[in-house]
C-alpha cells in the first residue's frame, strides 16, 4: 500500500563530501503506516539504472544523523516515523551524469507482530539537473 509513495521525486542530486561528487542521493520513505526504531530496518537495497549499489555503500540520513547500514543494527534511540522523509546516500565514485535515471528502492523491516520479513520496494524514473 504504501510502496508508490517510498522514492520521494524531489531532492535526487549527487552527494558531495569535501567538495567531491562521492556518489547520489534522493529521499525515501518507511513503507510502514507506525515508524519504527532504526535497528529494525535490516536492509536498505539501492539499485540505479539496473545496478545494484552495495550494502557497504548505502548510508542512511534523518534528522542530522548518518549512519551505515551496520550501524543502524545498533541505533536504539533513533526513528525513521510514519511519513519522514530520510536522505538515502549511495556511494558512487563521479555521482550520475545529468538526465533520467531509474531508482529501485527496497526496505526489509522486522516487524514484531509478523510471522516473516517483509520486504518493500519501489521504482521510479528521477531527472537529476545539470
Amino acid at each position: 500500500m504504501m510502496d508508490n509513495k517510498m522514492i520521494c521525486t524531489e531532492q535526487f542530486e549527487n552527494y558531495v563530501e569535501g567538495g567531491e561528487v562521492k556518489g547520489f542521493a534522493f529521499l525515501g520513505r518507511l513503507p510502514y503506516y507506525r515508524g519504527l526504531g532504526l535497528s529494525m530496518v535490516e536492509d536498505i537495497q539501492v539499485s540505479v539504472d539496473g545496478e545494484k549499489i552495495a550494502r557497504e555503500d548505502v548510508r542512511f540520513s534523518v534528522r542530522g544523523k548518518t549512519y551505515t547500514l551496520d550501524e543502524m543494527e545498533t541505533v536504539y534511540d533513533d526513528r525513521w516515523n510514519f511519513g519522514e522523509k530520510a536522505r538515502i546516500i549511495a556511494l558512487k565514485p563521479g555521482g550520475l551524469a545529468p538526465g533520467n535515471h531509474r531508482i529501485e528502492f527496497a526496505v526489509r523491516m522486522r516487524v514484531s507482530y509478523l510471522p516473516f520479513v517483509p520486504t518493500t520496494k519501489d521504482a521510479k524514473e528521477l531527472a537529476l539537473a545539470a
